[in-house]
């Protein structure tokens, strides 16, 4: 029995639950598979072991704000990440 392709992995990170519950029910609805953490020390963990396809990252984390958690995953990889914020500045 041969697997098909590997569907698309996003990590979502935030700390809200319902956020995350939200967004990856509309990415799996899409066809993706979703995985989520709920800080930045945990984001970096589940980054470095799923190498997910994207990441959707929230900015104000506890433990490791998003910003760090950027850098970070830049100086590591070149995921793509789209930051989410609730700042309006």
């Amino acid at each position: 029995m041969t697997e098909g392709p590997r569907r698309t992995m996003v990590l979502v990170v935030d700390d809200d639950a319902k956020i995350v519950a939200t967004i990856s029910r509309y990415l799996e609805h899409g066809g993706m598979t979703a995985i989520s953490a709920a800080n930045g020390i945990e984001a970096l963990a589940r980054a470095r072991d799923a190498r997910p396809d994207l990441i959707v990252l929230d900015r104000m984390l506890p433990e490791l704000d998003g910003l760090s958690v950027c850098r970070i995953l830049r100086s590591e990889s070149s995921v793509p990440i789209i930051m989410l914020t609730a700042r309006s500045a």
